[in-house]
């Protein structure tokens, strides 16, 4: 019997040693039925789709643009003062994310500084009350992801149990969580239970060994244990593969290989 959900190729992490549309056959010959990426804005959207569509792989998700990395921006989507930014960046990424057919747009918090909790959160209330009118109307949900405070201090939102919570408060029904087994794991731990507790609002997976963000056959996360699970719950979405391979990516997907056959 099939399973009821499909792996997806994080391109961005994936296949790091081919040029970007390169990654995109890689994946293809790899036996992904999809793939998905961070940012694909250094890609003309026109070559992108074409390239898609002559190997008939769907995009699944795409982030919003994160900024200026080296002046320490991570998204922002809950500064304070950057709200043009966040609007700006989002437009991008939905004339993206239309084009490409994608089913999530993740958008990326960044990382408040100085401002207060309770006015970074006022801003990505607003935010996200604009942002997710416009992408229902492409059919398109916006996820949001914990990030875990060592990777990434500062971020906005670390913990999925804080993502929840905003997305009660905001009350749009196509606002999600990004249920990423790595940083809920580091994060929170208890992935099953915290898998069962948070499944209604589940938008995306996506899955990596912990602590190293290697393959899922590594760390403390039993990776074949919770993609069974996710099958007995019925999850019906794609499973992103997103972590740094140990070596050549190919050489490192036995852990994948039985999956994509079965």
């Amino acid at each position: 019997m099939p399973h009821p959900f499909r792996l997806s190729a994080n391109i961005s992490m994936l296949f790091a040693d081919l040029p970007f549309l390169q990654r995109i056959d890689a994946a293809r010959a790899a036996g992904f039925p999809a793939v998905e990426c961070q940012f694909p804005y250094a890609t003309g959207l026109a070559e992108l789709v074409d390239r898609l569509t002559a190997l008939g792989l769907p995009m699944n998700s795409i982030n919003t643009p994160m900024g200026d990395p080296t002046r320490g921006e991570f998204g922002f989507a809950a500064l304070t003062g950057r709200e043009d930014d966040f609007r700006a960046g989002f437009e991008r990424a939905l004339i993206y994310g239309s084009a490409l057919k994608v089913s999530t747009i993740h958008c990326m918090s960044g990382v408040p500084g100085a401002a207060t909790a309770t006015s970074a959160r006022n801003t990505f209330l607003q935010n996200l009350r604009w942002a997710a009118p416009l992408a229902r109307n492409y059919d398109i949900d916006l996820v949001i992801e914990p990030l875990n405070a060592r990777d990434r201090p500062g971020y906005f939102v670390a913990r999925s149990d804080d993502v929840a919570g905003l997305i009660a408060e905001l009350g749009e029904s196509n606002v999600k969580l990004l249920f990423d087994m790595y940083h809920i794991q580091i994060m929170e731990g208890d992935l099953i239970r915290r898998l069962e507790k948070h499944w209604s609002i589940i938008g995306h997976i996506q899955i990596a060994g912990v602590p190293l963000r290697r393959e899922p056959d590594e760390g403390e996360i039993a990776g074949a244990n919770m993609l069974h699970e996710l099958a007995r719950r019925g999850w019906a979405g794609f499973v992103g593969a997103e972590y740094n391979p140990r070596g050549d990516t190919m050489a490192g997907l036995g852990w994948a290989r039985a999956w994509l056959k079965s």
